[in-house]
């Protein structure tokens, strides 16, 4: 997989319509740990693929974004949050952290998934194409979402999912395919596609600055008190018992 670069990024959110909100945006849910910022409509962010070292990296990177846009943390109209899924651990640190900005400074927050970030950041360029945003949740499984393109962002179409890579929604049309799920399970995802795919991106990982261009529109709608952030795993487990890698392992075998 292709390692993004990690560094400062001066972008403007995607979308026309990204209101003039003051907010904080930050996510920690899988290997990427960006930061964001939006302020007078542009977006300046932080992204680094750190593997283990976001709660390390994290506060320097929120005091290196807002030090660029020149603001402290009272500026701020809120905070955006990704919420999951992902790493247990990743998702934790990322919801723990703005939580405690959240309360701490008395200000609203918005949780955006990691699918719907993915899926996002996929939209400039998907034209009328529905988005398939797959995660890798390893044990075998992906976490996945479908989306479509809508006024030049995203909309869930059925509910987010943890499922086998042969057990994704079977889709017709011609779809963009996104994630780390597509490069992990490609053969067994690709097969449940009627079409080929417009394209698939196996390296992408949710980005700060995709939620920004989500939730900016809709802030006032999306956001709610700190106390009411909760992650969204997906699922309450995370590894295989012994009998299921005992089972796994044998099933290997055999092919």
């Amino acid at each position: 997989m292709e390692t993004a670069p990690a560094g400062v990024l001066s972008v403007r959110a995607p979308g026309e319509s990204v209101g003039m909100s003051t907010l904080l945006a930050i996510d920690t849910a899988t290997e990427a740990c960006s930061v964001a910022v939006l302020i007078n409509g542009e977006v300046i962010e932080r992204y680094e693929e750190l593997g283990r070292e976001h709660s390390l990296r994290l506060p320097g990177m929120v005091a290196a974004v807002l030090a660029e846009a020149g603001i402290g943390f009272r500026a701020l109209d809120g905070l955006v949050c990704g919420i999951g899924p992902g790493s247990f651990a990743g998702v934790r640190i990322g919801v723990s952290f703005a939580k405690g900005l959240a309360l701490g400074l008395d200000k609203p927050v918005a949780g955006i998934t990691s699918l719907a970030m993915l899926a996002e950041a996929a939209a400039a360029t998907a034209e009328q194409a529905p988005i398939l945003a797959a995660i890798d949740a390893r044990m075998g499984e992906v976490y996945f979402g479908r989306f479509s393109v809508e006024a030049g962002h995203v909309t869930l179409r059925g509910p987010e999912l943890v499922c086998a890579p042969e057990a994704i929604p079977e889709l017709a049309e011609a779809a963009v395919c996104v994630g780390t799920g597509w490069h992990a399970h490609a053969d067994a995802m690709r097969a449940r596609l009627g079409q080929p795919p417009v394209r698939i991106d196996g390296a992408a990982l949710p980005r700060a600055a995709a939620a920004l261009g989500l939730a900016a529109p809709r802030f006032a709608e999306l956001a709610q008190d700190g106390s009411r952030l909760v992650p969204a795993y997906l699922r309450n487990r995370v590894a295989l018992t012994k009998v299921e890698q005992d089972a796994n392992r044998a099933a290997a075998a055999k092919r």
